[in-house]
């Protein structure tokens, strides 16, 4: 069997366990998939905003949580956790650490091709810095274009139709969002340029991106909920935003085994001890 590849550091955002959306399962998939020297969870993992309202707290969110702290026990992966606004309860604890567990505000991440600062991005949002009950409410509208894109789906499913996603349709579309997206985008750069950072990376608006904005490599990890995508830096230094899909694809393939979405999907409820044996078995 093929052995799990190693990146040196792995980053994602925006999983917002606590909420019926959250693919959980999926990020859980992601990181049994592979090994990291650092893992990065860069804010909005748990949603303490849905959760003060009562939440959907589901068997695979408590997985995922299971399968960072067996990776931190038994691959001896460094696991930063930044906060984010959706768990910004965390801000007045800051900074704190447990052994290969630490939580702060941002993380400079030193690598071949100089330093990246990563911040998970809100700070950088107006309307989540200046006018927090116009968040909430934006929160639970977004909520709302998920259950109704849900069943949206379902019908789409049902005719044979592929995937179609509302709010990155409204992203694209909706002249106001794609300003706000091209704002944040550009407050972030100059922050990267005053810490004399080469590169900067987010989360917060679940738009997955890399590219240069002037001088500056602008990286998104994007999201749990509808993206499903990371960013992984291989050991040269090189960053690579990786969709959930395209990535178990990539692994089924080297291992030489066929792969299906509903393999990836059925991997997601895999112990981590389980994992070899179901590989082992897969491939017979």
């Amino acid at each position: 069997m093929k052995e799990k590849p190693f990146y040196r550091t792995v980053i994602l955002s925006d999983i917002h366990l606590g909420t019926r959306n959250s693919k959980a399962g999926e990020a859980a998939a992601f990181l049994k998939s592979l090994r990291c020297k650092r893992l990065i969870l860069n804010g909005d993992i748990v949603d303490g905003w849905a959760l003060s309202r009562g939440g959907s707290w589901l068997d695979s969110h408590t997985k995922f949580i299971r399968t960072v702290l067996k990776k931190m026990e038994k691959e001896g992966t460094e696991v930063i956790y930044l906060r984010g606004n959706h768990d910004d309860v965390l801000t007045r604890f800051l900074p704190v650490c447990f052994g290969r567990l630490q939580f702060l505000q941002e993380y400079t991440l030193t690598t071949k091709r100089g330093n990246y600062l990563v911040v998970h991005g809100d700070g950088f949002d107006s309307i989540t810095t200046h006018f927090r009950a116009l968040a909430w409410i934006g929160a639970i509208g977004y909520e709302m274009l998920l259950r109704i894109n849900r069943f949206y789906n379902h019908y789409r499913a049902w005719r044979g139709k592929e995937y179609f996603s509302l709010s990155k349709e409204i992203k694209a579309r909706v002249k106001s969002a794609v300003s706000f997206v091209d704002n944040f985008e550009e407050q972030l750069r100059h922050l990267a340029e005053s810490r004399k950072c080469s590169g900067v990376i987010c989360g917060h608006i679940h738009t997955p991106a890399d590219k240069k904005i002037g001088e500056i490599h602008y990286l998104n990890s994007g999201d749990w909920v509808e993206s499903l995508t990371g960013i992984l830096e291989e050991e040269s230094g090189e960053f690579r935003v990786v969709n959930f899909e395209t990535h178990m694809m990539e692994r089924a393939i080297a291992r030489g085994e066929k792969y299906s979405p509903t393999q990836a999907a059925a991997w997601s409820r895999i112990e981590p001890e389980e994992e070899e044996e179901a590989l082992l078995a897969g491939s017979a």
